[in-house]
């Protein structure tokens, strides 16, 4: 059984901008088709628009909200709200004024930075 603590992990910044806590992937925790982060946002900041050519992502919003756009729709997230991000779907979020956003990110297959295209 694999378990692995938020507070055994480390934050670092990602190519698109964003403090990224990676919970579980190959790296950690042998996860073979999948990644699981949890990402946080300062107030009024966005990750830059990109896209992941073959990964499929899930957003969950835990704390905060958001904009939300996905290949020029924009829409406004809360906690408990749940976003597919298809595969090549260039896309964003913007944290609001006034609180931190943080979310989980599920990649499949697992997030690699060589599949994320900055716009």
């Amino acid at each position: 059984m694999e378990v692995r603590s938020r507070a055994d992990t480390h934050a670092f910044t990602t190519l698109d901008g964003s403090a990224i806590r990676v919970l579980l992937d190959a790296e950690l925790g042998n996860a073979r088709n999948q990644s699981l982060a949890e990402a946080t946002l300062a107030p009024d900041q966005s990750t830059r628009r990109h896209y992941h050519a073959k990964t499929e992502e899930i957003y969950v919003v835990l704390d905060g909200e958001a904009e939300m756009e996905i290949d020029g729709e924009w829409r406004r997230v809360r906690p408990g709200d749940a976003i597919l991000i298809p595969p090549a779907a260039r896309h964003q979020i913007r944290a609001e004024q006034g609180s931190e956003l943080r979310f989980l990110c599920c990649c499949a297959p697992p997030y690699r930075d060589e599949d994320t295209f900055l716009e």
